[in-house]
């Protein structure tokens, strides 16, 4: 059946904002040219969302024809604020942006594992309401939050999880009971840096994926057809409890350790480093980030040298050419050649249930692995597996959370506020 006309326009006014969202300020005949449409409805159109406060004259384009210049219209950025949270077992980080996304303020605070449960929420609410009075803002109208963690997918609440501080399942009500006026919901942290790395991130050409979040813990997302899958419960991608080998017992409901937790988190992977005489870089205390870094820079330092001396490449007994290193850099390799033993277990698990066809290894730990990393994944999964799977390394390291939190706050505001209907000319 057509469109009635009161349907007919709010189409349109929302394929025009979209547009102006994705390509910026354009002009009317640009807007006509991109969506297709007439120019009187173009022009219709236009005076609608002016009127709503959504968009305004942003400047002027000369156009090769007589006449005035051609008004350049935007969608109006402070008709909201947004703001993004990553909430970590050791402090929060948040980012205040307008309504397309342009940073307008971020900070961050640790929070202690031995504060008690209400000093903990108020300091991080406190710190929210610092960075929107430094952002210039009046109010919120949508605040995304990051935790680790199961989220309810029927309630959309943070459950009570083991391990976790309980200040994480305070946070999202005490900053509602704050901030009145602003949507505030919460999201699974690796959902939301898959959905980062799937906008802006490795994963942008691919509709089917599934990104390993490496970090203190372990964590998987799964992106299929171009959607997130939470699971029945909101637990799918809760990869640490993976009964896996090569751990002394099974996972429990209640404890991880057992499961590919106990081979890829934190404390794994810089006891590995330690077996392999692997330090943190100098000046550091041992890390999971600190180790993977050096141990990369390592490989990259030796491979390099021999390189630019000799090629870097010589021949087997078998005529195949191989790739040379220094004994300086041993160590260092076969740490990542363990480490990745240990990942392709997990990641081959995903790839015979799922075969998406793209690993991602995201957080701070896919991003210091980099390609040195995943290609030995890779090389792996190649042999474990007749699924073709390739395996990259993150753009967006461990800020992708908060890159998907501000998207997906950016999205609902807009899904608001692009709604078609009486749109009350106030600003958040």
């Amino acid at each position: 059946m057509p469109a009635s006309p009161s349907t007919a326009r709010a189409i349109n006014d929302r394929l025009a904002l979209r547009l102006l969202q994705q390509e910026g300020p354009l002009t009317a005949g640009q807007l006509k040219q991109l969506t297709g449409l007439s120019r009187p409805t173009v022009a219709d159109l236009v005076e609608r969302l002016t009127a709503a406060g959504l968009i305004a004259v942003v400047g002027e384009a000369g156009e090769q024809r007589r006449g005035p210049n051609a008004k350049v219209y935007g969608i109006v950025a402070d008709r909201a604020h947004l703001a993004a949270l990553d909430v970590r077992t050791e402090g929060v980080s948040v980012t205040v942006a307008d309504l397309v996304g342009r940073v307008l303020a971020e900070a961050s605070v640790p929070i202690g594992g031995d504060m008690a449960t209400g000093p903990a929420v108020e300091q991080a609410v406190a710190l929210v309401e610092r960075v929107v009075k430094e952002a210039g803002a009046d109010r919120l109208h949508t605040v995304g939050i990051g935790a680790p963690g199961l989220i309810d997918p029927a309630s959309g609440e943070l459950r009570d999880s083991s391990g976790l501080p309980e200040w994480h399942r305070r946070l999202v009500a005490a900053l509602q009971e704050r901030l009145p006026e602003a949507r505030v919901s919460a999201e699974n942290e690796t959902n939301l840096a898959a959905l980062a790395e799937q906008r802006d991130g490795a994963a942008r050409d691919r509709d089917t994926f599934v990104l390993l979040w490496l970090g203190h813990g372990t964590g998987a997302a799964v992106v299929l057809d171009g959607a997130l899958r939470r699971g029945a419960s909101g637990g799918t991608g809760e990869i640490g409890f993976l009964p896996v080998p090569g751990t002394t017992t099974l996972p429990s409901a209640t404890d991880c350790e057992g499961g590919f937790h106990g081979l890829a988190a934190s404390a794994a992977v810089v006891d590995l480093a330690a077996e392999h005489g692997v330090p943190a870089e100098p000046g550091q205390e041992p890390s999971t980030v600190g180790v993977v870094r050096a141990a990369v820079g390592v490989v990259r330092a030796a491979v390099g040298q021999v390189r630019g001396v000799e090629g870097g490449r010589s021949r087997s007994e078998g005529g195949d050419e191989v790739l040379v290193r220094p004994a300086s850099a041993a160590p260092a390799a076969r740490f990542l050649d363990a480490l990745a033993d240990r990942l392709a277990v997990g990641v081959a698990s995903v790839v015979a249930i799922l075969d998406p066809g793209c690993v991602v290894l995201g957080g701070e730990v896919g991003q210091a692995g980099g390609e040195e990393l995943a290609g030995r994944v890779q090389d792996r999964i190649a042999r474990m597996t007749p699924l073709p799977t390739e395996v990259r390394t993150t753009t967006l390291g461990g800020d992708a959370v908060l890159r998907g939190a501000l998207l997906t706050a950016r999205d609902r505001a807009q899904e608001e506020l692009f709604t078609p209907g009486e749109r009350p000319v106030q600003r958040w």
